[in-house]
């Protein structure tokens, strides 16, 4: 099991990422190499609150997340109004045809821009072609880090034996 962004974790080459800039995801490489026995579940949200940074070496914080983007999957799930649900798109056709609209997709990773959100988080996107499912949650909260300790000096002394 591997957990990433969507954008790391979706597959590239069912959004302009890999159709317009030719980029590889993790996820499109794992489709390429396990075929069906990759399952590439991406995550969603209206609004909320995040932990992110502004920028590359920033210290993370925790944001309010905008509300989704008109027109975006987002949108969609939002109008739908299920607080929570989660999709198979891998095995509903019915429900594959009804999402395959090329949309707006929104991505939010370690960093977060909000006042730059439709240009830096939004990317056109088919989201059956690029999810087996979606995970939707209207409204988040964001993750709370746990407090950092020195890994080497707080530690019990474990070894060889690991835990």
């Amino acid at each position: 099991m591997v957990w990433a962004h969507n954008s790391h974790l979706g597959d590239a080459s069912a959004t302009e990422m890999g159709r317009m800039r030719d980029e590889l995801s993790v996820g499109q490489l794992c489709r390429e190499r396990f075929g069906d026995d990759a399952a590439l579940i991406g995550f969603g949200t209206h609004t909320g609150t995040v932990t992110a940074a502004s920028d590359w070496d920033e210290p993370m914080q925790i944001m309010q997340v905008r509300p989704s983007c008109a027109d975006s999957y987002e949108q969609q799930f939002h109008l739908a109004r299920v607080p929570r649900c989660f999709v198979d798109l891998h095995d509903n056709d019915a429900l594959r045809e009804a999402l395959s609209e090329e949309r707006l997709g929104r991505f939010i990773g370690v960093i977060y821009r909000p006042d730059t959100e439709l240009y830096s988080h939004y990317a056109q996107a088919e989201l059956p072609a690029q999810f087996d499912a979606f995970v939707w949650f209207d409204e988040t909260c964001a993750v709370r880090a746990l407090p950092a300790f020195d890994a080497v000096h707080e530690q019990p002394d474990t070894y060889p034996f690991g835990v």
